[in-house]
């Protein structure tokens, strides 16, 4: 199949997906929401969103073998051993495929969602192609009715080629200037791109033709406003936007929706750095990477290299991921470098004065 068939593919799945998603949304129910043995929440949402994508992929990609790299397995969902939760989403996943025409006479049992789901223990890796999926990024946000995104990318041979992700609650307006914070009447994007082809956006909600989108021109980086996830404050965030000159507090949005964001022009930087080393879920970014790549901005880690897919489930980046425009990039990296060198310096301070 041609991209251009897999993309169209990718689309559809991520839209049902995301009606899916609204649709929980609307009448969020306690016994939807639940802590993984992990800690981190998930909801129905998230199971339903992976099945419906997991089961469109299968259908429209003519019963291709589907390689899917997916956020969650049936293992957690088994631990709760609660029928009605499963029965819910086996309902949920059914009305949303019955309300696309095609599938409207198609049979769906609880089996047939929890081994949907299940197709997404794929371990990815350099060879072959794996479709990558986050099916709600930013839970915490889809819970309290906050931005939230649904991500899909397609990996080939190591490289990520496609994405489609849904922002269901980001306004089709840019809302460059005005932080987010205003929700016009129309809300809910669908951001897709592909190599060479650039990046558009459309509405989620009624057929409208496709916008091209491209990312911010601002090339004084005083001038930049940037974002950063929801989180305990990363000092080194503030150290970098110092060097900068930027002023302004940083833009909090849940999830991949950053990406989306930073690709239409809402803000120039996204900065993703941890108080302490963690892997970073490939599943998190890859949608976004290529988003805002064929949009015209870079993504790479603390040294400046390009996010590494092909080792698995986990990126393999140093420090570290920055997302900017082009123009921001040379100086947004030499304050990131910067940065990173005073904190070791701080960090080997505060070692020798404890030895002493």
């Amino acid at each position: 199949m041609s991209y251009d068939e897999m993309l169209s593919a990718a689309k559809k799945a991520v839209s049902l997906a995301a009606r899916l998603s609204n649709q929980v949304r609307k009448s969020l129910l306690v016994s939807d929401v639940w802590n993984k043995s992990d800690d981190s929440p998930v909801t129905v949402a998230d199971y339903g969103s992976q099945a419906v994508v997991s089961l469109v992929l299968e259908r429209e990609l003519l019963n291709e073998p589907v390689s899917l790299v997916a956020e969650e397995d049936s293992g957690e969902l088994r631990k709760i051993a609660a029928e009605t939760v499963l029965a819910r989403i086996t309902e949920l996943v059914k009305d949303t495929l019955a309300s696309d025409e095609s599938y409207a006479a198609s049979p769906l049992s609880s089996d047939d969602v929890l081994n949907a789901i299940d197709r997404g223990k794929s371990e990815g890796g350099p060879m072959g192609r794996h479709w990558i999926l986050d099916p709600i990024g930013g839970t915490r946000g889809f819970i309290r009715g906050e931005q939230y995104a649904i991500g899909l990318a397609l990996l080939v041979d190591g490289k990520v080629v496609l994405g489609v992700m849904a922002c269901p609650k980001l306004p089709l307006a840019s809302t460059a200037g005005n932080t987010l914070k205003s929700l016009p009447e129309k809300v809910g994007c669908l951001f897709y791109g592909s190599v060479g082809n650039g990046t558009y956006v459309q509405s989620l909600s009624v057929d409208s033709p496709p916008v091209k989108v491209e990312v911010s021109s601002i090339d004084d980086p005083a001038k930049a406003s940037f974002f950063e996830s929801y989180h305990t404050p990363v000092p080194i965030h503030n150290t970098i936007a110092t060097k900068l000159g930027i002023k302004e507090s940083p833009i909090k949005i849940n999830s991949q929706t950053k990406y989306a964001a930073l690709s239409r022009g809402d803000g120039e930087v996204y900065l993703r750095f941890t108080r302490k080393a963690r892997p970073e879920s490939i599943w998190n970014h890859a949608a976004g990477s290529i988003i805002v790549s064929e949009a015209g901005g870079k993504v790479t880690d603390a040294a400046g290299n390009p996010l590494d897919f092909s080792k698995g489930k986990y990126l393999d980046y140093k420090r570290g991921i920055v997302v900017t425009t082009q123009k921001l990039l040379p100086r947004l990296l030499i304050a990131v470098r910067e940065s990173i060198k005073e904190e070791e310096e701080e960090e080997e301070k505060a070692a020798s004065l404890k030895l002493h």
